[in-house]
């Protein structure tokens, strides 16, 4: 059972909006946090945003500051990315994550450093054209 399933992506214009999905299973779900990376072919992975799962802070790159929002639905195990006035260097493939309670995020909290997390989604493409 895949334990987490991103969903959402697509192809959009500059300035346009996207909403990803991740569907995620009850054990990940329980997770002390959730994020959503991205990477570009020969680039290093990039952390996009990361929520806490109790009170829901949320934690975001400079480079999508205000412009993408992390949320969570409790009743449907589900993480979202809301994404808007994108960018052509948002392209990318975007992965959800969950940290399974990680001993990095315990100590230091919620990060959007990949070390923090354990499980990850097979990844989606988003595709932002000029």
């Amino acid at each position: 059972q895949e334990q987490l399933v991103e969903s959402g992506g697509g192809s959009v214009q500059a300035g346009g909006s996207l909403r990803l999905s991740c569907a995620v299973s009850t054990s990940a779900y329980n997770s002390y946090c959730l994020a959503w990376f991205r990477q570009i072919p020969g680039k290093e992975r990039e952390g996009v945003a990361a929520i806490f799962a109790f009170g829901g802070t949320t934690l975001y790159a400079d480079s999508v500051k205000g412009r993408f929002t992390i949320s969570r639905d409790n009743a449907k195990n589900t993480l979202y990315l809301r994404m808007n006035n994108l960018k052509p260097e948002d392209t990318a493939m975007y992965y959800c994550a969950a940290d399974y309670g990680s001993r990095l995020s315990r100590a230091y909290g919620c990060s959007t450093s990949g070390e923090h997390y354990r499980s990850w989604g097979q990844g989606i493409h988003v595709t932002v054209s000029s």
